[in-house]
């Protein structure tokens, strides 16, 4: 489902990849998450995507015109999950509420694996 804003102007639709996308730029910008991971459904594990493919591991849904997002990430190791998912959070929402014009509902973090970093 697309989210969708009404205006004096007309109409504008707002694909989900598109808020996918930019959540997971913002995303990966925080500080603790190395990336989103992708879960292979047939063995199960669990590997770091590229940047190109960043929404591979983000889930967005549009219920109402409010945003739900689901977040699959690797964190760094050494550093605390709560405080690097509430940063996650409070970015995120910011950031995307702002761009799109929509609040945003809920944000589901699952962390999916832990990194060393060089």
């Amino acid at each position: 489902m697309k989210g969708c804003i009404n205006n004096k102007m007309g109409q504008i639709q707002i694909d989900t990849d598109v808020i996918a996308l930019y959540a997971g730029t913002t995303a990966v910008e925080c500080f603790g998450i190395v990336g989103m991971a992708a879960v292979s459904m047939k063995d199960g594990l669990v590997k770091l995507l590229k940047r190109e493919s960043l929404t591979h591991g983000i889930n967005v849904t549009i219920n109402e015109n409010a945003i739900s997002i689901d977040f699959h990430v690797i964190v760094s190791y050494g550093v605390s999950i709560s405080t690097v998912a509430d940063n996650l959070i409070e970015n995120v929402k910011y950031k995307v509420e702002e761009f799109t014009g929509m609040p945003v509902e809920k944000i589901n973090i699952y962390v999916e694996g832990v990194r060393v970093i060089d």
